[in-house]
């Protein structure tokens, strides 16, 4: 068993390949599939778009592991804002929130196998970052009341 996922969730033997590699492959798209040889160790099918998210978790986890074990270097958040320069665009409550949430993702994402729980959090957050370097965010927000949405919305016609 791999430390970033739980075994595959279906098996097919290495004849399943040349007899029905259709529906082996539809079914390696969409989860891990184990094959099993009789001359040799089983073998993992998958989407390259599984192979690589396994790939951005580990590289994140190697990042998040040398963060968080450089404790002689100020907090989490100061340390993280050295890996990520990014998070200098949040608040500093931001820049804790997102250190927390960085964390707890990778956590989340070996704990389950589900390697986008961590990319989606790490992308969220480097977006927020780049959205309010660009200033958006800045403006106040104008909320529409209730009537004035019952106003602007379409009129359907019979």
């Amino acid at each position: 068993m791999s430390i970033t996922s739980p075994p595959a969730a279906s098996t097919r033997r290495s004849s399943d390949l040349s007899k029905h590699s259709a529906e082996v492959f539809a079914e390696a798209e969409d989860h891990p599939v184990t094959v099993t040889r009789r001359d040799g160790e089983a073998l993992v099918l998958m989407s390259q778009r599984e192979a690589d998210a396994r790939g951005q978790l580990l590289e994140l986890a190697a990042q998040l592991i040398s963060v968080t074990l450089d404790e002689g270097q100020g907090s989490l958040e100061v340390r993280m804002t050295r890996l990520f320069p990014w998070m200098l665009a949040l608040s500093e409550e931001g820049r804790k929130s997102c250190a927390r949430a960085l964390v707890d993702a990778a956590r989340a994402s070996f704990s389950t196998g589900q390697p986008h729980l961590a990319i989606a959090e790490l992308t969220s957050w480097r977006e927020t970052a780049s959205a309010l370097a660009a200033g958006l965010g800045a403006e106040p927000v104008e909320w529409l009341d209730r009537d004035e949405l019952a106003a602007a919305s379409p009129v359907e016609r019979p």
